[in-house]
């Protein structure tokens, strides 16, 4: 459990608000379903709910939930984006166009893995 998020045992409440609406928008961490109640971002696992408040609605504002709530998301395409349009410059004339599409690619992966992990680290840490 991270810091900003409450842990409600099943057992020692079953709890959900009614107009809470199942949503795949968010990042599941295991759980098998999740809902959105405004601000409100509600993960269900077998023995508990996590709960917590996010900044901005993804419903209602996508983007400025990105740049508020999840940044590291933002980062990581950014990085990925980069990371494959710098390997094709490289290679663009050098090698074989297969070559190329696959270099890019894995370079795509890895930077946009690296972005994203290295900025939820430093979110985590500013917690």
């Amino acid at each position: 459990m991270s810091g900003n998020e409450i842990e409600v045992p099943k057992e020692l409440r079953e709890f959900m608000l009614e107009e809470a609406e199942e949503t795949f928008l968010g990042k599941k961490n295991g759980a098998y379903k999740q809902y959105r109640y405004g601000n409100l971002h509600i993960r269900e696992y077998d023995d508990k709910f996590l709960v917590h408040t996010d900044k901005i609605d993804p419903r209602k504002d996508p983007i400025g939930h990105l740049v508020h709530d999840a940044p590291e998301v933002l980062i990581g395409l950014a990085c990925a984006i980069f990371g494959g349009s710098q390997i094709t410059k490289q290679f663009l004339n050098k090698k074989s166009k297969k070559t190329t599409l696959f270099s890019s690619l894995i370079s795509s992966i890895i930077s946009g893995y690296l972005g994203y992990t290295i900025t939820k680290k430093i979110k985590n840490y500013l917690e």
